[in-house]
């Protein structure tokens, strides 16, 4: 979210060397007919079952696959994770992203002013917190 460069395959490597090694976290691919379309990764951010969470959809991923893939990741961090909450953040411009967390279930539980400088601009972060009770009730209607 974060970043403005395109990110080398070494830097990748790098982080996921990283990341595969930290405690409480948990990275997933998402497939479709066993081709990756996307990513998320949860980091669990202290005691209590809380995470944060971050997703990335591949380039050319169909309209859509960003509601299924939030779907079953959400599915796994409260099911098999059991999860209390899951946190989510995106930049204020980032008008998908929010749309998403919104249609997922995900409460704006705050904005963060000019929080993120990108090297010109200052941008506001708008944070978002989805709980366990709400996932549940919310899915379990829809069954």
């Amino acid at each position: 979210m974060y970043t403005q460069h395109k990110i080398t395959p070494d830097e990748h490597q790098k982080w996921f060397e990283r990341a595969d090694i930290e405690s409480g976290k948990h990275l997933l691919i998402y497939e479709m007919a066993t081709v990756p379309i996307g990513f998320v990764n949860f980091t669990q951010t202290g005691d209590g079952g809380i995470a944060e969470w971050g997703f990335y959809l591949s380039p050319g991923a169909p309209k859509g696959i960003g509601r299924k893939l939030g779907r079953a990741a959400l599915q796994y961090a409260f099911g098999e994770l059991r999860f209390h909450k899951v946190c989510g953040q995106a930049l204020k411009e980032n008008e998908k992203s929010i749309g998403l967390h919104l249609a997922l279930g995900f409460l704006q539980e705050g904005v963060q002013r000019e929080h993120h400088f990108d090297g010109i601009h200052y941008h506001d972060v708008v944070c978002f917190g989805l709980l366990s009770r709400e996932w549940l009730a919310a899915n379990r209607s829809n069954e």
